[in-house]
């Protein structure tokens, strides 16, 4: 289990490479149902998504061998791990699925990765990364499946109690289980913590039905930040007892969500940053009256030029 000791310890560690996000209040009348709600913009976090807080904590709490590190990513992950090992002075060596963005490729690229394209999916270059780190005894760097990740991300929920001591509820998009599950450790039962997934990527939605992890088939407009077929088990750990609602949005309801965000407040984010946001605006998630609600965008790698 991941403690709240734990992520203490995270935030203390990271807090020198990364930022404190703010926290916007929305207007209510953009909702049907009274109700306080607030966005977290952790896709204004360094790199562009919330990714680094895990990635600097693996890799701070970790000797690094002189091969460097290695990953798996679809692409913000990848980004935070070649970010992270740029800052420590360590190579890195990125295993992306084709559907990885061109965007997303470049910023790895800029960071000086080495990009490997292994299959078509995250777990085919998952896979091929596995084989790499055996051969080359560099550091293997999960995306999600890990203890000191999850504790890292789970810093977001630190700052999110102290700008909103008395939030009720906080929507989060979920690919493999890390961001979510660092939240739910350190929330533990005092909020209501909401899954919120693409329809396309049923991965934690199809394993609480189940109550424990199982395989789904994933795709759409999110596939490449929340196309995992797998929940991981740590973050498992956590979410099984932890989340209260697990909802599911369509690609349209995704698009939508982030045509609101730049329309209304010319915040740019990402299908998967934006995909929490989505069940709020579309009503796939029920609120109840009064109920103040926060709502994590957690990625902004998008091209600009799809708001145009």
């Amino acid at each position: 289990m991941i403690t709240k000791e734990d992520i203490r310890a995270a935030a203390q560690r990271i807090a020198p490479y990364i930022r404190t996000t703010p926290v916007i209040r929305l207007e209510s009348s953009w909702f049907d149902v009274p109700g306080d709600t607030f966005l977290k913009l952790e896709s204004l976090q360094v790199t562009g998504s919330f990714k680094p807080r895990g990635a600097f904590n693996r890799l701070l709490g970790e000797t690094i061998p002189p091969s460097g590190v290695i990953t798996a990513s679809g692409g913000n992950h990848g980004i935070a791990v070649a970010y992270a090992a740029q800052k420590l002075g360590a190579r890195a060596e990125i295993y992306v699925p084709s559907l990885a963005t061109e965007l997303k490729r470049k910023m790895l690229t800029d960071l000086g990765a080495q990009i490997v394209v292994a299959g078509n999916t995250y777990v085919e270059a998952l896979a091929a990364s596995e084989v790499r780190a055996a051969e080359s005894g560099a550091l293997n760097v999960h995306a999600f499946d890990h203890a000191a990740t999850v504790a890292g991300q789970g810093t977001i929920a630190i700052e999110l109690d102290a700008q909103l001591p008395d939030i009720d509820t906080v929507l989060v998009s979920v690919g493999g289980g890390g961001f979510i599950g660092g939240i739910a450790a350190w929330f533990s039962g005092r909020v209501k913590i909401v899954a919120v997934e693409p329809t396309k990527c049923p991965t934690l939605n199809r394993a609480l039905r189940a109550r424990l992890p199982v395989d789904v088939e994933t795709g759409g407009i999110a596939a490449d930040s929340l196309g995992c077929r797998r929940i991981g088990d740590v973050p498992f750990s956590v979410l099984l007892p932890a989340v209260s609602d697990s909802v599911l949005v369509s690609d349209e309801q995704i698009r939508d969500a982030q045509m609101v965000l730049w329309e209304k407040l010319r915040i740019v984010s990402e299908p998967g940053g934006a995909t929490a946001f989505a069940a709020l605006v579309s009503g796939a998630y029920v609120r109840s009256p009064g109920e103040k609600i926060a709502v994590v965008i957690c990625g902004g790698n998008a091209d600009p030029a799809s708001f145009a």
